[in-house]
């Protein structure tokens, strides 16, 4: 599931990721709000991937290359900061190898520091 994150700076964006993300989830929360972000010249994105996130099914992975064609390779000068809010082990890990794909600033955040991750991304 992808649901917004209340509580964001402004000019920003926020999700959380939990249980498994659906296409259904990209199409109804992700995709509408990056659209929007894009109108306004620059996306300052918040992802936070608790304990609970177990991943992708099959559709919402294809999906997910979709919007990171569309968004990052499509519109790479918008990006100005991702910070990626999580303390599972193989999502940090999978950051350190495939983070400098991410367009734009990314840091990576603990759960604990979610205050201070949504400072950042809105600086």
């Amino acid at each position: 599931m992808i649901e917004p994150l209340e509580e964001m700076p402004q000019g920003t964006v926020g999700f959380r990721f939990s249980g498994k993300v659906s296409r259904a989830d990209y199409d109804a929360v992700l995709v509408p709000a990056l659209e929007a972000a894009f109108e306004s010249g620059e996306v300052r994105c918040l992802c936070q991937l608790g304990p609970g996130f177990e991943g992708y099914e099959a559709a919402a992975a294809w999906e997910d290359a979709k919007v990171g064609a569309r968004f990052g390779i499509g519109h790479a000068s918008a990006w100005k900061r991702t910070a990626l809010v999580t303390d599972v082990d193989w999502v940090r890990h999978l950051s350190g190898l495939f983070g400098w794909m991410t367009p734009g600033e990314l840091k990576l955040f603990g759960l604990d520091q979610l205050e201070e991750a949504k400072a950042w991304v809105a600086g």
